[in-house]
């Protein structure tokens, strides 16, 4: 097996990323020779591939797709995780490449990678850097513990169902206007939720909140930069907290939500921290939604933890 695997997913990009591999694999070989690949064929099948190429020998994994296609292979970097259990490396010293292929594009913002393979292929053939990764440890919607790695940016509030609604339907009009529509749709029936959180075991606090995101990267959403501060290297979470945020918010305000302005306005907290505990409010009147790298993943109560320098990243 070459020492290079591509996990791709063959619908990204509307489909062109299947219709003309020929063209990734050019672009892989002209950085770094030889790699073998395997294209995604269902759900978390991502993650399989990759722990089936590290554990046979690979030390380089390019993701090639989606902000959820990358999810799933920086997961395949560990052993399946148990609620509480220590992050187990299926292979230390392995690399995480990235060819971003997808619609929202939010972890590519924040590494500052060009979606355009002449660009964006030459890079990996670049140095490794250790990088942070996110776990969470979560209630799945079945009400059994689930746990699961992100990279970029997780969340509780109406992001899980902005989500939802921008997965459920077409992402040819690209990213910003499919989670622009999404935003908008799910605002406009949106009431804050009773959320009671912690921040490296401290005394927890309650309030109404639109969302509350812990953020690895800086964008979510198609490019809305939630956390302007967060560094994916520094061992610690950027937090980000909006209540009051309605649907008016968010056609008035959208352009501060995008350059990360919003931070300054009354309805806006930020922190950092390496562990937060979120738990439903004493007056929460439904199950409360989380999503990590753009995708649903079950309920709270969760607790967010910073794995510093999990991964090596080529940059």
């Amino acid at each position: 097996m070459a020492k290079t695997f591509l996990i791709v997913n063959p619908r990204a990009a509307g489909g062109s990323t299947g219709r003309h591999f020929d063209d990734v694999a050019g672009a892989v070989r002209a950085a770094v020779g030889d790699h073998d690949h395997a294209f995604t064929e269902r759900p978390l099948h991502a993650e399989e591939l990759t722990r089936a190429a590290l554990r046979n020998g690979s030390d380089l994994i390019i993701a090639v797709g989606g902000d959820g296609t990358i999810n799933e292979v920086v997961n395949g970097f560990f052993e399946t995780p148990f609620p509480g259990e220590a992050p187990r490396p299926v292979r230390k010293g392995a690399a995480l490449g990235i060819l971003p292929r997808g619609t929202g594009g939010d972890l590519r913002r924040t590494l500052g990678l060009d979606p355009d393979l002449r660009k964006c292929g030459p890079r990996l053939a670049g140095a490794r850097k250790p990088i942070d990764v996110g776990r969470v440890d979560f209630v799945r919607d079945d009400g059994n513990p689930g746990a699961r790695y992100f990279i970029n940016v997780g969340e509780a509030g109406v992001g899980s169902e902005v989500v939802t609604l921008a997965n459920r339907g077409s992402k040819a009009l690209g990213g910003k206007l499919t989670f622009t529509i999404a935003s908008l749709r799910a605002l406009a029936s949106w009431k804050d939720v009773a959320i009671r959180w912690s921040l490296d075991g401290g005394v927890f606090e309650e309030d109404e909140v639109t969302t509350f995101a812990v953020a690895n990267g800086r964008y979510f959403g198609g490019g809305m930069q939630v956390a302007p501060g967060a560094l994916i290297d520094d061992g610690l979470f950027g937090i980000t907290i909006w209540r009051g945020y309605g649907l008016s918010d968010f056609v008035l305000k959208s352009g501060s939500m995008y350059d990360g302005s919003h931070v300054k306005f009354s309805g806006t907290r930020t922190s950092v921290a390496r562990t937060v505990r979120l738990e439903p409010g004493a007056v929460s009147r439904a199950p409360i939604g989380i999503e990590v790298d753009g995708e649903p993943i079950g309920r709270l109560p969760a607790t967010f933890s910073i794995v510093p320098a999990a991964i090596e990243l080529v940059c």
